[in-house]
């Protein structure tokens, strides 16, 4: 079989993908209305996005992010040394 060959099946392909990006479409509109729902309710959208995004990750693959994270603020010299850095330890201690 050609890659020209069977419209049937191409059409068939292009069919479906294109019912797919009209279910997408509608799934992503019904994302955004939970957004706009949970903000009108006193949540932050952007931080629960980061909940999400959080949620998505194994233990392994957090604990990995989170120790790079930590290893580059050491080596760019951590924000504890700057001065909003010592003004928020001085709060918490």
């Amino acid at each position: 079989m050609s890659q020209l060959g069977h419209n049937g099946h191409l059409n068939s392909f292009i069919q479906r993908i294109e019912r797919l990006n009209e279910e997408k479409s509608t799934i992503s509109a019904d994302i955004l209305e939970i957004f706009k729902e949970a903000k009108s309710a006193g949540f932050d959208p952007k931080i629960m996005r980061k909940v999400i995004a959080e949620r998505k990750l194994d233990a392994a693959d957090r604990a990995e992010r989170d120790a790079l994270i930590e290893a580059y603020m050491d080596r760019l010299g951590d924000f504890a040394s700057a001065p909003l850095g010592q003004a928020a330890i001085s709060k918490v201690g």
